[in-house]
C-alpha cells in the first residue's frame, strides 16, 4: 500500500496481517515507524530495496513504544541502516539501550520458550544513536514535519506520530487493534489492547480524544495498518475500554479470576464481531483473537492488582 508516501510492511509476526511496520518516504529520505521483531527486519529491508531506496537514505526509526512486537527488531535494523537514529520515549529508551529488564519482563509474560520463538535475540541500541522524544517534539524528514505526542493509556512509554502532510497519525497501540481479517460490509472492526503492564483506562480515553483532536483522515495502526472510519472507531474504542473494565471488575475477587476474565473477553469481542457482520465461525474467531485475549486478560489483571479504582 502507498498513499502520501506511506507504505505498510507486513513483518509476518505470528501470522500475516498481524503486525505492520510503516515506511514513510519523502523525496529521497525515509523513516520507519515501528519495526516488529528481529525476524521481520529482512521484510523491512526488502521493502526499501523494492522502492529503489538505499539503506543510507533512512534517517529515523520511530518507535512508538518498546513492546517487542513494535521495537524488538530495532537494534537489528539499525545495524543495517548506517545513518538512522532511533527515536524513543524517555521512559523506554533505557530499555532498548540495555534490554535486560525488557527481556526479563517479556519472559515473565510469555514464558522462556515462547519468548525465544517469538523474539529471538534482542540487539541493544547504542546510546549515541538514540533521540528521546518530548511531547510535542517535531522531527523533520526531508522537510516533512512529523510531530510526536505522548499518549499514555496502553503504555507509559508510548508516543504517536502526527503527519500533517498526510493528515494521518501513526498510533502504535493507542488507537487499538483492527485486523483486516475482520473487515465486513460494515467497515473496520476495532478493539483496545490492554497488555501488561501499564493499562490505564482513563489515560487511554484521554489519549484517543487527543488523537481525534488533530482531525486525521487516516490512522495507521501497528495491528494492522490503515483505518479511516475514525469517528465510529473512536466511539467503539471508548465503548470497548469501558466494557473491558466492567469485565475485569466483575471478576476481581474471584479465585478463578484469570479464567473468568479470559472467557468473558472472548465472549464480549465475539459478540461484537457477530453484530459487525463477521461471518467466521467460532473456531476462526478463537484462532484470530487468542493472543489478544490472553495478553489483554493479563494486562487487566495487572491493572486490578495495582489497585484499580472502583
Amino acid at each position: 500500500m502507498s498513499a502520501d508516501g506511506i507504505h505498510a510492511v507486513d513483518t509476518h509476526y505470528i501470522r500475516p496481517g498481524h503486525d505492520a511496520s510503516h515506511l514513510i518516504v519523502e523525496r529521497d529520505r525515509a523513516a520507519f515507524v515501528d519495526t516488529g521483531p528481529a525476524s521481520g527486519v529482512p521484510h523491512l529491508l526488502n521493502a526499501l530495496a523494492s522502492l529503489g531506496l538505499e539503506r543510507e537514505q533512512v534517517d529515523f526509526v520511530l518507535l512508538t513504544h518498546v513492546h517487542l512486537d513494535h521495537a524488538g527488531g530495532a537494534g537489528e535494523l539499525l545495524k543495517a541502516l548506517p545513518n538512522a537514529l532511533a527515536v524513543i520515549h524517555p521512559r523506554g529508551a533505557r530499555h532498548l539501550i540495555d534490554p535486560t529488564k525488557l527481556i526479563e519482563g517479556s519472559i515473565a509474560v510469555y514464558g522462556e520458550q515462547r519468548f525465544r520463538a517469538l523474539y529471538g535475540d534482542i540487539v541493544p541500541i547504542a546510546r549515541e544513536r538514540v533521540i528521546e522524544s518530548e511531547d510535542g517534539m517535531h522531527i523533520a524528514l526531508a522537510g516533512r514535519d512529523l510531530e510526536l505526542i505522548h499518549t499514555p493509556g496502553h503504555a507509559l512509554h508510548h508516543y504517536c506520530v502526527v503527519d500533517r502532510q498526510a493528515q494521518a497519525i501513526f498510533s502504535g497501540d493507542t488507537f487499538g487493534i483492527s485486523y483486516r481479517h475482520f473487515d465486513t460490509a460494515a467497515g473496520e472492526f476495532i478493539f483496545p489492547t490492554t497488555t501488561p503492564v501499564h493499562f490505564d483506562p482513563e489515560a487511554l480515553h484521554a489519549s484517543i480524544d487527543r488523537l481525534m483532536s488533530f482531525r486525521p483522515r487516516a490512522i495507521y495502526l501497528t495491528h494492522f495498518s490503515r483505518v479511516t472510519d475514525l469517528a465510529r472507531l473512536a466511539s467503539d474504542m471508548h465503548e470497548c475500554i469501558d466494557g473491558f473494565v466492567v469485565i475485569a471488575r466483575r471478576h476481581a475477587q474471584r479465585p478463578d479470576r484469570s479464567q473468568r476474565i479470559r472467557a468473558d473477553l472472548f465472549d464480549y469481542l465475539s459478540g461484537r464481531l457477530e453484530r459487525h457482520g463477521f461471518a467466521g465461525e467460532e473456531a476462526t474467531r478463537r484462532e484470530l483473537l487468542a493472543t489478544d485475549v490472553e495478553l489483554n486478560s493479563q494486562g487487566l489483571e495487572v491493572w486490578l492488582d495495582r489497585g484499580a479504582p472502583r
